[in-house]
């Protein structure tokens, strides 16, 4: 199924190719806990930016791996490269104009990121 997306102001538009019944995680690190922001990682090639680049700008922290996009405008992250699958996208479902048939919300330990990266690695690849 193809999904539109958008940052808060709508300045970032993009579409996503996903299942009509996703998981995703819920992580508690430190900034995912802050800003609310439910994971669904996919392939790069699910993810098309439709509008906005030259509205992102960019945020990185500890390793500097992960790639947090944010619109320069209203302060949304509707995605972001994630440090376990830095090839692929980590897409925020609360940002999706319209939700899936069906959302499963599972708990993400991020609080200890290293004891657990590699279950999201692998199930992005499955995407």
């Amino acid at each position: 199924m193809i999904y539109q997306g958008s940052c808060h102001c709508k300045a970032v538009k993009f579409e996503i190719e996903a299942p009509e019944n996703i998981e995703v995680e819920k992580c508690n690190c430190s900034i995912c806990s802050k800003s609310g922001f439910l994971h669904l990682i996919l392939p790069l090639s699910k993810f098309k930016l439709l509008k906005g680049k030259e509205d992102l700008t960019e945020y990185t922290f500890n390793t500097g791996i992960a790639k947090h996009t944010f619109c320069k405008i209203c302060g949304i992250k509707p995605f972001y490269v994630p440090r376990s699958n830095p090839d692929g996208i980590d897409i925020n479902v609360n940002c999706l104009d319209v939700a899936p048939e069906s959302t499963k919300i599972v708990d993400f330990n991020g609080q200890v990121w290293e004891q657990n990266a590699s279950k999201l690695a692998h199930k992005s690849k499955e995407a």
